[in-house]
């Protein structure tokens, strides 16, 4: 008897400990949601306007447009897990493609990835808990480092260009630039900076095919350049990306399998809400749609803190928004 009852006394000390152990941690859960929408106490990221009026001209957006961020993480290979809620890979490389289906064109629009904008900070469930206004790469430091971050990033790029929707999205990590870029058999350059000390190969004037991990050294490179803003590393990424476009268009023309087999190539450095067979599609209709203007926004580069900032200026985003997603109101 008194064996069974030091066995329940048992029991119920263990139910009670199990019970303090639930209380415990749905208190942190709960207090760090309370803290959490505390901090997320901040202006919310634009929506799309139903209008915009730019040099006297009112103008409304077109329904025939369609978007694809792209995005070049600064990390070798994807390491974060599904479950993380922020990760260190940051949007060193952004570029939103806009397909005008009626005029069967292609434009391309680079952002400067130290672009200064309001950014969805995420709490552990992947909620919005918090607006910063940072640079527009570490949006994707928040979420998982796949999807989630991969669409905090597209909302960041949406806030920027006045609400403008961001459809789809893919991110890569740095090695694939190489890996597509050898898969073209190279891409030929003319060097735009001394790589003197970084990268001996690349002479300032003299062109080159890029092969392997100069490729890198080109689109990535930076610091220890005679002029280290992130505005030189976006001329040579428009340069490389133009002769990158001509070379698969090239390759796409001689090889029907050649768009498919480097889809192949890449899937492990891919992260995107399209399917394989959605991208390839998505390729082959840039091919189609011929040469692809790539335009920036005009803005300011300055020092801050710690970090470079820029500062894009308020007519150019209006200028381009206009240009890119509208037309001219119907009287």
């Amino acid at each position: 008897m008194q064996k069974e009852h030091k066995a329940k006394n048992r029991l119920l000390l263990w139910a009670f400990l199990l019970f303090l152990l639930v209380f415990v941690v749905s208190a942190v859960f709960l207090l760090l949601e309370i803290w959490e929408r505390q901090q997320g106490r901040f202006a919310e990221i634009p929506q799309k306007e139903s209008s915009i009026e730019y040099m006297g001209t009112d103008y409304v957006f077109k329904n025939d447009v369609e978007t694809f961020l792209i995005m070049g993480l600064d990390k070798f290979e994807q390491t974060a897990s599904e479950d993380s809620f922020n990760n260190e890979m940051q949007a060193d490389f952004l570029m939103l493609l806009v397909f005008d289906k009626s005029a069967q064109k292609c434009t391309a629009l680079q952002i400067n990835r130290d672009t200064m904008t309001d950014v969805h900070v995420l709490g552990v469930a992947g909620q919005q808990t918090a607006t910063v206004t940072e640079q527009i790469a570490l949006a994707h430091t928040y979420g998982n480092g796949k999807q989630v971050s991969c669409r905090n990033t597209a909302d960041a790029v949406s806030g920027l260009l006045r609400g403008v929707n961001v459809d789809h999205y893919i991110s890569l990590t740095m090695d694939s630039v190489a890996t597509l870029n050898d898969l073209a058999g190279g891409v030929e350059v003319t060097v735009l900076d001394d790589f003197s000390g970084v990268d001996n190969t690349l002479i300032k004037g003299e062109t080159v095919t890029l092969q392997g991990e100069h490729t890198l050294n080109y689109v990535r490179t930076r610091y220890g350049l005679e002029d280290s803003t992130n505005n030189t590393r976006m001329a040579r990424q428009r340069q490389y990306l133009n002769a990158l476009f001509a070379k698969v268009n090239q390759c796409a023309k001689e090889d029907d399998n050649f768009i498919v087999n480097a889809s192949l190539e890449m899937a492990d450095y891919i992260v995107s809400d399209r399917s394989a067979t959605q991208l390839q599609e998505l390729a082959k209709n840039v091919t189609e749609y011929g040469e692809i203007e790539i335009k920036t926004l005009d803005g300011t580069s300055t020092v801050g803190e710690e970090f470079m900032e820029f500062y894009p200026d308020e007519d150019s985003v209006k200028k381009t928004v206009v240009e890119l997603f509208c037309k001219p109101k119907s009287p």
